[in-house]
């Protein structure tokens, strides 16, 4: 039995699909249409089963998977955890070939793991089947960085991104920065001194971070012109005690150590937001639905001073980190056309504009919604036009070289426990950058080679 063939499949659905791949959709400011093959019910009785980690977006999805449990005559069963959680459950059922998922999300830093191990189904055969997804649909219409941890080498798709992650600068207290005469950084250097200028003034820390250093570091190493890895994904030999990457571990320590809250090696994300949405730190340098609270959170204490710009580039070059989540079918799931009708449709650019417009979510991955009127309307705050920096990051690892690569080596976790450990040895003052990145260098192999990648 083929891969897109399920014993459901009978040929009266065939033939409403094909008809359906003309039919248009409603607009965005109505009730999501669906083509002639909704009509029939074809899945009248399944009970689709999926799992994803605990988000807003699925927040959302939820309020809208009625309609489409109504329109198709199946139910969904949307299973949702948290981040860690998810992501141990969703390597155990890939990894042992189980079939209690029929779409599960595929997590940025495992997603090159589970391609390279064949765990999930190629969703560029249902993509470019016409008798299940209209031409409409577009899997080039998402952005080409947001899609890259997805693809095989030949450029199959194993997953669509539904989130997008585009590390961007929220400076929250812009007023004591012109009072103290420095301007929105444009460099590494320019950010230590607009650090040094802000810090202490009006109970104002400088800087503010959370303690995922694995994903706030590799963009100062960049920036100094190294990577973690020799040459991703082709060379994984870790590069962490390279003169870029203690120069780069130096420089991002002393943001933390000197410019940033007291204990805020134990910060989490949710508590650096905090410190920045309530002006009580200047700069956040985040991915943007992060720092972008300050200007839309009604919790923002900072509206009328905060300002979301770039983050700054490295004398090396300018290389804002930028991630994604994607929406994939395990390889063994029982109803695979029915996972790729609930996948089609919650990642259609119909609900996807629908969504912006209902909610004001931003970070989603279509291109044509970013580019549209009504997004740049509603992400466009105090003068800011949000959606193009949020674009402009995101695309920006598929322009040239993928310097996101690093992130979608399948042992990256590995190494960025490493890195972890790393920063916070030298930020603790336990140990010189220098000394800190040669251990996590040496931590980092020994990781490698005891879960047998060839280094």
């Amino acid at each position: 039995m083929s891969l897109l063939q399920t014993p459901a499949v009978d040929t009266q659905r065939r033939r409403l699909i094909k008809a359906a791949a003309a039919t248009a959709v409603a607009g965005a400011g109505s009730a999501l249409a669906f083509p002639a093959i909704a009509q029939a019910k074809p899945f009248a009785g399944l009970k689709l089963r999926g799992a994803a980690y605990q988000h807003g977006f699925f927040n959302i999805l939820r309020k809208y998977i009625p309609e489409f449990e109504q329109q198709t005559g199946m139910t969904v069963d949307l299973q949702l955890s948290a981040f860690p959680v998810y992501n141990q459950q969703a390597d155990l059922e890939l990894s042992s070939g189980g079939s209690a998922w029929d779409f599960c999300n595929v997590t940025f830093i495992l997603a090159a793991r589970w391609v390279a191990a064949g765990l999930l189904a190629n969703l560029s055969d249902f993509a470019a089947d016409r008798k299940l997804t209209p031409a409409s649909w577009n899997p080039d219409d998402f952005v080409k960085g947001a899609q890259l941890p997805y693809l095989d080498k030949a450029g199959k798709a194993y997953g669509f991104a539904w989130e997008g992650g585009a590390m961007l600068m929220g400076m929250s207290r812009t007023d004591l920065m012109k009072k103290r005469g420095v301007e929105a950084p444009q460099t590494f250097d320019e950010l230590m001194k607009v650090c040094e200028a802000v810090h202490g003034q009006d109970g104002v820390t400088g800087f503010v971070s959370s303690n995922l250093h694995h994903w706030f570091l590799p963009p100062y190493i960049h920036g100094f012109g190294g990577d973690l890895f020799a040459n991703p994904p082709a060379d994984i030999k870790p590069t962490l005690d390279s003169a870029a990457a203690v120069q780069a571990a130096g420089f991002y320590s002393t943001l933390l150590s000197k410019y940033s809250p007291q204990g805020v090696l134990g910060y989490t994300e949710d508590q650096a937001r905090a410190a920045l949405i309530g002006g009580r730190s200047n700069i956040f340098i985040h991915s943007s639905s992060w720092v972008t609270a300050m200007l839309s959170s009604p919790e923002s204490k900072v509206k009328d001073t905060a300002r979301v710009v770039r983050m700054p580039a490295g004398p090396k070059g300018d290389f804002p980190a930028a991630n994604s989540q994607g929406l994939g079918i395990p390889k063994n799931a029982k109803n695979k056309e029915a996972a790729w009708e609930f996948i089609k449709w919650a990642l259609s650019p119909e609900l996807t504009a629908r969504i912006v417009k209902d909610t004001g979510h931003p970070s989603i991955c279509r291109r044509s919604v970013i580019e549209s009127a009504e997004y740049k309307r509603i992400n466009t705050i105090n003068g800011q036009d949000i959606g193009k920096l949020y674009l402009e990051v995101l695309e920006q690892p598929g322009k040239t070289r993928n310097y996101m690569a690093y992130r979608t080596v399948k042992e990256f976790p590995l190494v960025g426990d490493a890195v972890n450990k790393a920063v916070e040895r030298v930020v603790s003052g336990q140990a010189p950058a220098a000394d800190a990145m040669k251990t996590a260098q040496e931590a980092a192999l020994g990781s490698l080679r005891r879960a047998g990648a060839k280094v």
